[in-house]
């Protein structure tokens, strides 16, 4: 963590403490986590007690307080998805990944996780990689999806 890009995300918002959800946001967007060392420059430069940065970071599903992996996959367990199958390709991401739901691979390059829905309920069984959603998912394929779409973007 950087106290300087902080401070730079900071003056982005103009020092504003109606854009601290932002800020946040753009301190996990940087970081892939937020630090309690950077609640402690937000909450030093904008005059906000660190309980209320607290409060907001463990709210919020989006924010993390533990460094996330660099690919952050996430299977949605909403009803649809959990009816056509959504348990089994979370079991098998966690088998072949070696990794638990909500746990990261030991070389940061994968965090898993359920989520309640993706709001693709259509597209079900729905994994996110990244923000992308790979609709339709399967547990056979699913690992070689998500390999490829993290080694595409790994070639750009």
């Amino acid at each position: 963590m950087s106290a300087e890009k902080v401070k730079e995300i900071i003056k982005k918002w103009n020092n504003d403490p109606d854009f601290v959800i932002e800020m946040l946001q753009d301190v996990q967007s940087e970081f892939r986590y937020v630090s309690q060392d950077s609640m402690n420059v937000i909450s030093d430069n904008m005059n906000i007690a660190p309980s209320k940065l607290y409060h907001i970071v463990t709210f919020y599903k989006y924010f993390s307080l533990e460094p996330l992996g660099k690919h952050h996959v996430q299977v949605c367990t909403g009803t649809a998805c959990h009816v056509k199958g959504a348990p089994r390709i979370l079991n098998t991401i966690e088998r072949n990944f070696g990794i638990s739901n909500g746990e990261t691979t030991e070389d940061k390059m994968f965090s898993l996780e359920s989520v309640r829905c993706l709001g693709c309920c259509s597209l079900a069984p729905a994994v996110s990689v990244d923000g992308k959603v790979i609709r339709n998912a399967d547990s056979v394929t699913v690992n070689k999806k998500i390999i490829s779409k993290t080694k595409e973007v790994e070639e750009q």
